[in-house]
């Protein structure tokens, strides 16, 4: 099956291949990619600018994170195309493999997984669009002249003609190529943890179910049929540890990044008055807080599944069986009881419990520079 025919992967893969960070090389990557890096030196240009300001300095903060996040991990994207097309194809043809098993319950399974995936990508899309539009256009409500983002470049006033206008034009034309380069890849990691459970719980089913429909079949069969499952289990394994290597430094950059942006938000969220800039100040914590959750949720979700091959593998049939068959089993259930995780940086796994770690620290960071700044 080719990448862009696995309905799991496709919606985020088409909108990588479209702007050429993978599958293909043309100009729309370098239309993205340099435009939206010069405003985002520009982003932080405007924070050293305005460093005193503390509510200014802080709203503009998160939005350069923001870009600096999307620029970072297209630059990875870009720089790994060949690692990442390699596993989206291998994704693509062991999804293929396991659509053409024939069992209700798998293919069942598939279809959720599938569903689940595609809906999550496309309201990603979508979300992240509508969100967009709202941080171009709210300026134009706000009375006086203001930029969606905020930029400094030395000699230039931004809120003079025509250069306002050239300046506003330009970051609501940049806004669509900076939400392709973020929203995609969060959607890819939560599409490739939803097929890793898919492949875990094909495994969980199989070991269940390895000796149901024939309990007279002889010692080699289902030799056979173990070896195969043992396959299934270490190309899992092997699939995980692929995954990880591939999001393990963004996701700790993210941790570090969005953990001190939340501290900062809560912050802000102090120390103003005005309604409307409380109801702002809400949105984008809220917006750090879905994002980071989806990673943790979903990362934990397969982890957890993973230790749980060991029982589908304990509660298989296999009393009345071979030693041989016993052994492999056994092999089997010692090896699930390792469990499989995406971690931070190579450091921590990423469990829900570490999230819980990071609102914590993020409120006592908050706690203290509250108590400093009063």
């Amino acid at each position: 099956m080719e990448i862009l025919d696995c309905p799991l992967l496709s919606v985020n893969v088409r909108v990588w291949r479209f702007w050429s960070f993978v599958l293909v090389h043309n100009w729309r990557r370098y239309i993205s990619i340099i435009p939206v890096t010069v405003l985002n030196v520009f982003m932080f240009a405007d924070l050293y600018r305005a460093w005193g300001n503390i509510e200014e300095v802080i709203i503009n903060a998160y939005f350069a994170v923001l870009y600096f996040n999307a620029v970072l991990r297209t630059l990875i994207l870009v720089y790994n195309r060949q690692k990442y097309e390699s596993f989206l194809a291998g994704a693509a043809q062991v999804y293929e493999e396991i659509c053409s098993i024939e069992d209700e319950v798998i293919a069942r399974l598939v279809k959720d997984y599938t569903r689940r995936a595609r809906v999550l990508s496309i309201s990603n899309l979508a979300l992240g669009a509508f969100i967009s539009g709202c941080f171009v256009v709210y300026p134009l409500f706000t009375g006086q002249r203001g930029l969606p983002y905020g930029m400094f470049i030395p000699g230039v006033n931004n809120f003079d003609s025509p250069q306002y206008e050239i300046f506003y034009i330009t970051q609501l034309v940049l806004t669509f190529p900076g939400c392709c380069m973020y929203i995609p890849f969060t959607s890819f990691f939560t599409s490739s943890t939803l097929f890793g459970l898919v492949q875990i719980k094909t495994l969980q089913h199989q070991l269940r179910t390895f000796r149901s429909r024939d309990l007279g079949e002889g010692t080699a069969e289902l030799n056979r049929k173990l070896q195969k499952l043992i396959g299934d289990h270490k190309r899992i394994i092997q699939y995980v540890q692929d995954l990880n290597n591939l999001v393990t430094y963004i996701c700790l950059i993210e941790f570090l990044s969005f953990g001190l942006m939340l501290c900062a938000l809560l912050f802000l969220l102090n120390i103003i008055s005005v309604m409307a800039q409380i109801v702002i100040v809400g949105a984008y914590i809220f917006m750090i807080l879905s994002q980071i959750f989806a990673f943790y949720w979903h990362s934990n979700e397969m982890r957890e599944e993973s230790i749980g091959i060991a029982e589908a593998a304990y509660s298989a049939p296999w009393l009345e069986v071979h030693d041989s068959i016993k052994k492999k089993l056994l092999l089997i259930t010692i090896r699930a009881q390792r469990p499989l995780e995406v971690t931070v940086g190579n450091v921590y796994p990423m469990t829900l419990e570490m999230f819980q770690s990071l609102l914590n620290a993020s409120y006592s960071y908050f706690t203290l520079l509250r108590r400093v700044y009063n």
